[in-house]
């Protein structure tokens, strides 16, 4: 492993990168408009809905096919690594190894006025959300493009180690 570190620092193309962070929460009909307003706040971008599948239902929840039923944004780039950085505040810059994954992590805040920097909303209430990180390496492009596509090897993915290590170096977060 201390190798494959160590090789992963010469070659430019075994770096992990930053590919997208994800902001989500969910809630019904009334309940959705404000947490379209709370992304749209954090992010400065359109908050997507999310349709329930065609065929999904879930009669004890009130699911049915089309039903909204949750709201994201995506950013890329410098945006996500801004906002990254501030929901990391909220929680006190530390993550759990049961969070990271292969290729990326999740967390959630249970309040949005965690954030530092961010104050208490009237119109949209007390109200939490979910953060997915991913992460990617040069090449991905071989698998993504539409003619011609081929297989990744496994080595390509982004381990959970080499995920903590670039945390622990760009965003001095603390691994439990």
């Amino acid at each position: 492993m201390k190798q494959e570190l160590k090789n992963m620092k010469e070659n430019v193309m075994r770096k992990p990168l930053l590919e997208k962070v994800v902001l989500s929460c969910g809630g019904k009909s009334p309940e959705l408009e404000k947490s379209k307003k709370l992304l749209e706040f954090f992010s400065g971008k359109k908050a997507h809905l999310i349709k329930a599948g065609p065929k999904r239902r879930i009669p004890d929840f009130g699911v049915k096919p089309g039903l909204e039923i949750g709201t994201r944004v995506t950013l890329r780039g410098n945006e996500a690594i801004d906002i990254l950085k501030k929901l990391l505040g909220a929680i006190d810059n530390t993550l759990s190894r049961e969070q990271i994954i292969e290729n990326g992590f999740s967390f959630g805040i249970k309040e949005y006025i965690e954030i530092p920097g961010f104050e208490y909303k009237r119109e949209i209430g007390i109200r939490g959300l979910n953060i997915a990180v991913t992460f990617i390496r040069a090449g991905i492009r071989v698998k993504r493009k539409k003619i011609k596509s081929g297989r990744l090897p496994k080595k390509q993915h982004v381990s959970e180690e080499e995920i903590i290590n670039f945390m622990e170096d760009n965003f001095k977060t603390e691994i439990r």
